[in-house]
């Protein structure tokens, strides 16, 4: 199984951290986001990852080079415009092959235990939710057993953390477009299976939340 690490934006909550560092090489314990990722993909047993770059993609190309560790890079390039995160998977589909594959925004910072999402189940997506953070309370989708549902009295915030097949994306065209609406469409059909996850979970977005990571890592 392959898997892909969206790491193409700015960061423009992170300004000025991000004018000349982009968002995954910013560090945590010493260490870039996306390395966190990389690292912990390849315990996992993963040694393909495609990597979107768009916003100062030259610089994570130069800090990674084309193998980091046990892992295989592979490089989808959108530096001539950035796609969001659905039309950026659609662009990746040639590198992501055939079957299903694993998804991280680049812009988190966890320890969720990726070797559980190797096996599959009968639906083709399965997203990871967590606890609302303070600044998502309202929270994106529930569940319901085993399944994602749109609506319920407990919603959860998606973690930016995926297993997707590749033929869900087939349909669309390799245009600008944000992969949340494609997740209520797939949700609503019944095709998207979920877990909470209530380990260590934070969204990289602010300066602040950058710094509660370093505290983390820091006391762990």
């Amino acid at each position: 199984m392959r898997a892909m690490i969206l790491a193409a934006g700015r960061g423009e909550r992170l300004r000025p951290l991000t004018d000349h560092t982009p968002k995954p090489l910013l560090e945590v314990g010493g260490k870039a986001l996306i390395i966190h990722h990389l690292e912990a993909l390849a315990a996992a047993g993963i040694r393909e990852v495609v990597i979107n770059i768009g916003y100062l993609g030259d610089a994570i190309m130069a800090a990674l080079g084309e193998r980091h560790g046990a892992c295989r890079i592979h490089y989808s390039d959108e530096r001539d415009g950035i796609l969001e995160t659905g039309g950026a998977i659609v662009h990746a589909l040639p590198l992501l092959g055939d079957g299903p594959f694993l998804l991280v925004n680049a812009d988190i910072f966890t320890d969720f235990p990726w070797a559980t999402l190797l096996q599959g189940d009968d639906r083709p997506a399965h997203l990871v939710l967590v606890p609302n953070p303070p600044q998502h309370r309202q929270g994106d989708f529930a569940l319901s057993g085993a399944r994602v549902a749109l609506d319920a009295e407990h919603r959860h915030t998606y973690a930016g953390i995926a297993r997707l097949h590749t033929d869900l994306f087939r349909p669309y065209p390799a245009l600008r477009a944000p992969l949340a609406p494609w997740l209520r469409q797939w949700i609503a059909a019944g095709q998207v299976s979920g877990s909470l996850y209530r380990g260590m979970w934070l969204d990289v977005g602010t300066t602040e939340r950058l710094q509660a990571a370093r505290a983390w890592y820091t006391e762990k």
